[in-house]
């Protein structure tokens, strides 16, 4: 199982003819894609629950994000997203937390997890739960298997200086300025499309498990 290259070359198409009367056209083709998705997402879902239990029973459909776009506030009036996005966490895409993120766009592809944007009240108790257990959530995040696949920052936006009511010198200032802790590799056209795909993917979310369930735990305390 893989990518199909019909998926990237529907999204480079719809960049390029980013409008109702070209969706309406090509509407058979996406609805074709949707069913793929539905597909790849499903298997995933049942590969990762073999070691995060936490996303059995959850529906392929509540994963995948919707291709229309919300222009309400927005400056661009376009009406589609030119990407799509999978989600897989316990609980479908809705629910606050931690998960499993694919973002298949021709050329800007990226495979990833952990928490994007946290509420306020959890990024603090992630924080208290990076000082606690600081040499667990270090281990987790020196581990050369999740180096080799993630690097060694977040994903996410940093403050310039020490979030409110943390030590500017503590240890783990570096990470106490996170206000969000999602990890991201990207991904070529040709890695989407290979036949090493989704095996690959699959070794990639087991590495990213353990952040996730130390994120979890911490904000559920």
């Amino acid at each position: 199982m893989k990518v199909s290259k019909n998926i990237l070359q529907f999204l480079s198409e719809l960049k390029l003819n980013n409008n109702r009367n070209w969706f309406l056209e090509n509407k058979d083709r996406f609805v074709t894609i949707q069913n793929e998705l539905l597909l790849l997402t499903g298997y995933f879902l049942s590969e990762i629950e073999r070691f995060d239990k936490t996303v059995k029973g959850v529906d392929p459909k509540s994963c995948i994000f919707r291709i229309y776009k919300d222009v309400r506030f927005s400056k661009d009036k376009s009406p589609y997203k030119t990407h799509f996005g999978i989600f897989m966490r316990g609980g479908g895409k809705q629910i606050e937390g931690t998960g499993y993120y694919l973002h298949i766009e021709p050329n800007g592809s990226l495979l990833g997890g952990g928490c994007y944007k946290p509420d306020p009240k959890s990024l603090f108790k992630i924080r208290e739960s990076m000082i606690s257990h600081s040499k667990a959530f270090k281990g987790i995040l020196e581990n050369r298997k999740f180096v080799n696949e993630f690097g060694t920052e977040f994903y996410a936006e940093k403050l310039k200086t020490a979030p409110k009511g943390f030590d500017k010198d503590h240890p783990m200032i570096d990470f106490l300025k996170y206000k969000g802790f999602a990890v991201a590799k990207k991904l070529k056209n040709s890695d989407l499309t290979s036949d090493q795909f989704v095996p690959e993917a699959i070794k990639s979310f087991q590495n990213l498990y353990p952040l996730n369930q130390f994120l979890e735990e911490a904000m559920r305390k």
